[in-house]
């Protein structure tokens, strides 16, 4: 019954002839599927599930995404810049040293979906992700790779709950969430590549394949920078030599775009000088009173102490993951909604309640598309962000709280 509500709700999302006047109205019902799922969650939780239950849950996860992948990505239009990029590729230019507005004259962009943000601005995406965006030419062809690379990342997410003796049935927590459907098969967000790829570099960490996990961890890298992050955690157990693979895949990796020269990352500095967007902690630092610089040498800061945490207390790859990246996001500058899916696949082994309420609340990070929309500036709602965030950060407020009391009664004693 709960998957069929949650169904529902994508289906008639996908029967929607014009989604962008109806984005009040479809946040709504994504919250609502994620009441939903939050329900199903509990039940798989609390409840001894078999095999005729994992098949539910798996079967009505590809039909969540079978509807979705046939609805107008009206959430996000990375997927148009995406095309644009691939365009690029293919007519030889280096995406590193172009943007749109320079090649306007070549008429690169679908003529329906101009794009309008990031026009003057290279590529920030790393080389992985650049390639797919060469492999594909049109917006259904995107959204089935990175949906097909987010139904691999449940397949991998099985594999990891057998190893680890936990119930299959879990997989529930990353195969029906409503963010995960939106994030791929509605608006085809390249995410899933990197996601897959550090998943798999989880799977051999584990099983002791040291150099398969860098090598993973590396295209996990080339896909997407979050996994960078994770280097000092897999070369603690694999090794500082292994250091070495990663550094050389990445360098062999920008070789084919090595004529960009100091350009390359010209990008991704101008995305993370000029960028911010649905923010938690780093905007309460700059409402401190902090300027932008201090905010983020707070930010890095708590991130570098986060990490320290995590190598001393010698937490196990999935369960430092889940750590690391929510730390990540409530640091960052920019948490697009689209970007916690990389918190969702850890909650599969570690469902914590505030992050599972997390990941239903983020889709609120959508509002600001309702005015923009309409043609107004695209603006954080103060109010919208204090519903996003505000239970959750209070939630993990008090549990920090509360496991600090217990230890040191324990230390007393």
């Amino acid at each position: 019954m709960l998957g069929g509500g949650i169904g529902g709700i994508f289906f008639h999302l996908s029967r929607h002839s014009n989604p962008k006047s109806f984005l009040p109205e479809t946040i709504g019902l994504l919250l609502a599927a994620g009441v939903l799922y939050v329900i199903a969650a509990y039940i798989v939780e609390r409840y001894p599930l078999g095999w005729t239950a994992l098949a539910i849950i798996l079967g009505a996860a590809l039909a969540f995404r079978f509807s979705a992948l046939s609805t107008e990505p009206a959430l996000s239009s990375d997927v148009y810049r995406y095309q644009w990029e691939g365009r690029v590729q293919r007519a030889a230019i280096n995406p590193y040293t172009a943007h749109p507005e320079a090649l306007k004259h070549l008429a690169l962009e679908d003529p329906p979906h101009p794009l309008d943000t990031g026009r003057s601005t290279p590529t920030l995406y790393p080389p992985l992700s650049e390639w797919s965006f060469s492999w594909v030419r049109t917006i259904p062809g995107y959204k089935r790779l990175y949906t097909g690379l987010d139904v691999a990342s449940m397949a991998v997410l099985l594999l990891l709950l057998k190893i680890r003796k936990q119930p299959r049935a879990r997989v529930l927590m990353y195969a029906w969430n409503p963010g995960v459907v939106v994030a791929f098969a509605m608006c085809g967000h390249h995410d899933s590549l990197a996601i897959l790829a550090l998943l798999a570099a989880n799977l051999f960490i584990i099983r002791k394949l040291e150099t398969l996990s860098i090598f993973f961890l590396a295209l996990s890298f080339l896909s997407k920078f979050f996994a960078g992050l994770f280097l000092p955690l897999f070369l603690k157990r694999t090794g500082w030599a292994q250091g070495g693979l990663f550094l050389a895949m990445i360098a062999a990796a920008y070789v084919p775009y090595a004529s960009a020269g100091s350009k390359l990352l010209d990008g991704l500095v101008q995305y993370a000088a000029g960028w911010e967007n649905n923010d938690s902690l780093y905007r309460l630092f700059l409402l401190a009173g902090n300027s932008k610089a201090q905010a983020g040498l707070i930010s890095g800061i708590l991130l570098a102490a986060l990490l320290a945490y995590v190598l001393k207390r010698r937490l196990e790859p999935l369960h430092a993951g889940l750590v690391l990246m929510t730390g990540l996001l409530l640091l960052s500058p920019n948490a697009f909604p689209w970007y916690f899916t990389w918190v969702i696949p850890f909650l599969c082994f570690y469902p914590h309640p505030p992050l599972l309420l997390l990941s239903v609340t983020c889709v609120l990070g959508y509002s600001p598309l309702v005015a923009y929309a309409a043609g107004e500036q695209y603006t954080d709602l103060p109010l919208i962000m204090v519903l996003e965030y505000a239970p959750v950060l209070l939630w993990l407020s008090y549990l920090a709280a509360r496991q600090t009391g217990n230890s040191k009664i324990e230390n007393r004693v």
